[in-house]
């Protein structure tokens, strides 16, 4: 049997439903909040949910067109976990306020220098080197350039006191919290 997936109660022959824009395999009583969406089984492969004997019974229901819900199943070509935006995104150093303050210094510039050679406010340096606002991308990309220093990554002292924690190489968020006792 199979959990609906709004209100979780076990169904032997769930529906596939349109919600604001999600197909949902839901109850007879849940069926009543979307759309029913008409499939065609194309493939003797299971779905995601289904058990080995619900594809028939969800057959019974596709007399409509096929809507291309294979796509929208999740599949990623079985690769595992699924990627998004923020795979892409390199992450801040949490140190980044003392990299660009140190470098700035070795420069022999002060925090209005600085500012002027990359046309921005001076109030915008100081902040970012009290680590009271996150730099833009583009601040970012033009303080490295600059400064030649690197801003993404890298590892802060305080990131390997709870990198040994883990045996396993996962994160749990009592590894990453700082306790105030």
């Amino acid at each position: 049997m199979v959990q609906c997936e709004m209100c979780g109660t076990e169904t032997p022959s769930p529906k596939t439903v349109k919600v604001e824009g999600a197909e949902l395999e839901v109850c007879d009583q849940c069926a009543s909040f979307g759309t029913e969406v008409k499939t065609q089984d194309t493939s003797s492969t299971s779905t995601k949910y289904s058990t080995s004997g619900s594809s028939s019974s969800s057959s019974s229901s596709s007399s409509g067109t096929s809507t291309g819900t294979s796509a929208s199943s999740g599949g990623g070509g079985g690769s595992g976990r699924r990627s998004d935006m923020f795979d892409d995104l390199d992450e801040l150093a949490q140190d980044y306020d003392e990299r660009i303050r140190r470098a700035r210094e070795s420069w022999g510039m002060s925090q209005s220098d600085l500012a002027n050679e990359l046309n921005e406010k001076a109030s915008l340096i100081r902040k970012l080197e009290r680590g009271e606002t996150l730099p833009s991308d583009d601040v970012q990309a033009e303080l490295e350039g600059f400064l030649d220093i690197d801003l993404s990554g890298g590892s802060a002292p305080e990131d390997s006191e709870w990198e040994a924690d883990s045996s396993t190489g996962e994160y749990t968020l009592g590894d990453m919290v700082e306790r105030k006792d």
